[in-house]
């Protein structure tokens, strides 16, 4: 993974929060991601959101899988427990963390590829465990990483940047998830600071498993309609030695619109988003309420953006397994291994 570490120099006169960390304690490395994807500024939003929360960099685990999102970790909370795992397997990884030191703040990343594809299963079961985390999937449509394929959330319907036309039916986490039993569900555009900073900060500190679906529209090839699938001639006949891109900077999208209103956010190359904010008299406790309204806005032609689901008495692994207070990491040889004179007695309550 290429990285570039930031200048150590600032301003002397950043504000620190009340533990003494100012915001640039809560960054991380310089951003190698095209100028102006959505995923930076998602990133800056969890930096934002530890900093107003003032959480010890320390205390938080930030865990990723293979894609332009799962990179993403690298670039915030640079002082932070990390692991990058393998396409897919984050969630399986964050399980076992979280089991082994449930002191920590887990903080997932992934992508529509790495969480609605290969690593769907593991998604599935990380959420209806309902691990205690906060799991933010950077949504762009596309596998940006190999020159833009659909990716199992890109709409039926929808044309790659050389019009291919996709057939297959997309994946919604949010739905999926609430299907699965999350205690907390929300989807955000990532170029809606204002509504995206609360959120994340509510997911943190969420006890369970806590979802935010974030639409990040991919600049270099999500900026057409619908989303890439196609290679060109040079790749496909592998007659060139390499291949190079030249990928143009774009400028940020961003917007701001007030609560139960529906923003048309126009892309770079013309395509347009339907964005509808949850009115400020929206019920986020009914789970089958907010499984039909989600449905009713998308035959609409509308993305959701809000809190849709919030379980009033969350629980979670750690819960259900009743596991002592203290992180398992910590126990010591007899507390881990009684003896057989325990396991008699055990195997006995079994019969």
């Amino acid at each position: 993974m290429t990285f570039i570490n930031k200048p150590t120099f600032h301003h002397p006169k950043l504000a620190p929060n009340s533990l003494g960390y100012t915001r640039r304690d809560y960054e991380g490395a310089v951003s190698t991601l095209c100028a102006g994807c959505g995923h930076d500024s998602i990133s800056a939003a969890i930096i934002q959101s530890c900093f107003e929360l003032e959480i010890p960099p320390h205390r938080i685990a930030k865990l990723s899988g293979i894609g332009c999102s799962s990179k993403t970790p690298n670039y915030f909370l640079g002082s932070s427990h990390g692991f990058n795992s393998v396409h897919g397997r984050m969630p399986s990884v964050l399980t076992g963390a979280n089991l082994a030191n449930r002191d920590l703040i887990y903080l997932g990343v992934s992508g529509d590829g790495d969480s609605a594809s290969i690593g769907l299963g593991q998604f599935a079961h990380c959420i209806r465990r309902s691990v205690n985390m906060t799991y933010i999937v950077e949504n762009n449509g596309v596998y940006g990483l190999t020159k833009g394929q659909f990716s199992a959330t890109a709409d039926r319907g929808s044309k790659s940047k050389r019009g291919v036309v996709n057939f297959d039916e997309p994946i919604d986490l949010v739905s999926l998830s609430l299907q699965l039993g999350a205690s907390f569900v929300a989807r955000s555009f990532s170029g809606d600071k204002g509504q995206l900073v609360p959120m994340i900060k509510a997911a943190i500190q969420h006890h369970g498993a806590a979802l935010i679906d974030c639409i990040s529209p991919c600049v270099a090839f999500n900026n057409h309609e619908g989303s890439t699938k196609s290679f060109d001639y040079v790749r496909e006949h592998n007659d060139a030695v390499n291949h190079l891109d030249v990928i143009v900077g774009r400028e940020e999208i961003t917007a701001d619109y007030a609560p139960g209103t529906v923003e048309e956010i126009v892309q770079h190359n013309g395509a347009k988003l339907r964005l509808r904010k949850l009115a400020e008299n929206y019920d986020p406790h009914d789970r089958i309420a907010a499984m039909k309204y989600l449905q009713e806005r998308q035959s609409a032609g509308e993305i959701v953006t809000g809190v849709l689901y919030v379980e009033p008495e969350p629980t979670d692994l750690h819960d259900y397994l009743k596991t002592v207070d203290q992180p398992l990491n910590e126990l010591a040889d007899k507390d881990l291994c009684p003896g057989a004179e325990a396991l008699e007695q055990f195997n006995e309550s079994l019969r």
